[in-house]
């Protein structure tokens, strides 16, 4: 339990013992909502309760205040109570109320912080992300999708939900015709003829590299062949190829997926006739959302707040791309989730409206969410970056990797909420000194992880981290000593923890998980620096230890919860 939550929990028995002698006489009582005061010498938490209950009760404020702070119970967590200004109630907290929390967490290890959700919470939740078309390699955008998923799903597991991770694979339709064709005219090209690149196509490098693969390995098999079938075999080997490409590229970024989901199975036809997009359409049709004009058949979105009706099925008889997400949406309701969150580019936002319709259309009004998130600008000391310096062209997500690892590019493509644009400079993120800010906090982990091992002495060199906080801190370690400024500071950042992750999950904010571990990591530098460790008293000695190693615990939690390794070397 947070110290937040004791605290609480300690307001609310005073309320219900001043009620229950008469001192306060109130038809409800209030929650005992403790907030941070702005300034620590107000104390290290603040209660606004005397003010909200002051009607209720026809009491002044400070009065009720007054009364609150005389029922509270006996506890070691409060060591003074001020009542200020109109009937602000202001808590300092006793030591011993710190060095619990460094107890917890070294009790507890990755299930610190760990929380449970508020009644009523859509707890299952399918989360789509990335979903770049298999059309060509991912880009440094795509790389931002990448993390911000990833964080989100572990950060909303950490804070109890349930998350299934999913990938839309955008393989039907116009756009992979134009792919097949993009290759075939570069084969032909490779091959001698005189062709040249139709005005919709794609005409990257990459392109090219797939049409000469198909070379080497066919040789001139599909040169003679109808343009049409020579298409279709190098759309299915290019998508397949593309797709592999960026299976391997998330792979290696350490991002994974519970589902990768064809847009081809929605046109897939069963036994009975039927598709996935032919049976949500009729579906609609029977919920009396769907009427025909002008030869097309159109959703009455604006029944649900569109700004106007949307086509389902063209006049050709031709699906629209809305009617593919359609099908996909319902299908992942059916699949049993209580809310889907996607992940878009903010270029998409005038898509939100449509697609929160059609949910509502089914009686799952709110069950969508769409997080956007803005671009990531590229520079190199400074410098707009433009082109890939090995190809001439878009600097790709893997090249991104490749150059300055996955470490400091999920850190720094997470250090700014997802509705702002990133400034990402490759040079810094590869720096070894504590203007990256990624090696900062990785290097406050190394240390507690050196200081660990001359603490262990002979040996040490062979042990991990954990096994050296076993060797050298003792099982009942005694955390009384540990009531230094820098001390306190450490354990009262520790103790945000949990109150982080819940809301962070929330917000689907896991930026906010960069900028704790940071602050926490800086508490500890200061704490290195004004606290020395190994060689004091074997008890001050011992209880030092103990709080490095529950900060390392929750440098490392962090780090996780956001993709980030947690060396011990450095």
């Amino acid at each position: 339990m947070q110290i937040r939550e004791e605290l609480e929990n300690l307001i609310a028995a005073s309320i219900a013992a001043a009620c229950d002698d008469a001192t306060l006489e109130l038809a409800e009582r209030p929650a005992p909502a403790l907030e941070r005061p702005r300034d620590l010498s107000n104390g290290d938490w603040a209660s606004t309760v005397a003010m909200r209950t002051a009607k209720l009760a026809h009491k002044n404020p400070r009065e009720i205040a007054q009364i609150i702070v005389d029922h509270l119970p006996e506890n070691n967590m409060i060591a003074s109570v001020e009542i200020a200004g109109p009937g602000f109630i202001n808590i300092k907290l006793t030591p011993s109320a710190f060095q619990s929390v460094a107890a917890r967490v070294r009790a507890e290890r990755f299930d610190f912080g760990k929380g449970t959700l508020p009644e009523g919470t859509p707890r299952n939740v399918n989360l789509e992300y990335v979903s770049a078309n298999p059309t060509g390699p991912m880009h440094v955008g795509h790389g931002r999708w990448a993390t911000l998923g990833d964080a989100i799903a572990r950060v909303m597991r950490h804070a109890g939900y349930q998350v299934s991770e999913e990938y839309y694979i955008n393989d039907h339709g116009v756009q992979m015709d134009v792919f097949g064709n993009s290759v075939s005219v570069r084969y032909m090209q490779l091959l001698g003829h005189d062709i040249e690149m139709p005005e919709k196509c794609y005409g990257g490098g990459y392109v090219k590299d797939i049409a000469q693969g198909i070379i080497d390995r066919d040789g001139n098999k599909w040169e003679s062949v109808s343009d049409q079938e020579r298409i279709e075999a190098f759309r299915e080997i290019a998508y397949q190829e593309m797709l592999d490409l960026i299976r391997e590229t998330l792979t290696g970024f350490g991002t994974t997926f519970d589902t990768w989901f064809s847009e081809r199975s929605l046109y897939e036809v069963d036994e009975n006739g039927t598709s996935p997009v032919s049976r949500s359409l009729e579906i609609m049709s029977e919920k009396g959302y769907l009427y025909d004009k002008d030869g097309a058949t159109w959703f009455r979105s604006t029944d649900f707040g569109d700004d106007k009706d949307r086509v389902l099925l063209k006049e050709n008889g031709e699906y629209t791309y809305f009617m593919s997400d359609v099908a996909y949406h319902y299908d992942k309701m059916q699949r049993g989730f209580d809310h889907l969150i996607d992940l878009w580019g903010a270029d998409h936002h005038g898509y939100i409206r449509r697609c929160e319709a059609m949910l509502a259309a089914w009686g799952y009004p709110g069950a969508l969410e769409v997080v956007l998130g803005q671009l990531v600008n590229l520079f190199r000391d400074g410098e707009a970056v433009r082109m890939s310096k090995r190809t001439g062209e878009m600097v790709t997500f893997a090249e991104l990797i490749d150059e300055v690892g996955v470490d400091a590019t999920r850190f720094l493509m997470l250090s700014r909420s997802s509705d702002q644009p990133i400034d990402f400079d490759i040079e810094v993120a590869k720096k070894k000194d504590n203007s990256n800010p990624v090696y900062y906090v990785q290097y406050a982990h190394a240390r507690i992880c050196s200081v660990l091992r001359k603490a262990a002495g002979e040996g040490a060199e062979s042990l991990s981290a954990d096994e050296l906080a076993a060797k050298v801190i003792p099982a009942d370690v005694d955390l009384s000593v540990l009531t230094h400024e820098s001390e306190i500071a450490l354990m009262r950042k520790m103790d945000d923890f949990g109150e982080l992750v819940a809301l962070a999950a929330r917000d689907r904010a896991p930026f906010r998980l960069t900028h704790y571990a940071q602050e926490l990591a800086g508490l500890f530098h200061q704490f290195y620096t004004n606290c020395h460790i190994v060689g004091e008293d074997p008890a001050i000695q011992n209880a030092r230890l103990a709080l490095a190693d529950a900060t390392r615990t929750v440098l490392a939690l962090t780090l996780d919860l956001i993709g980030v390794s947690a060396p011990e070397r450095m």
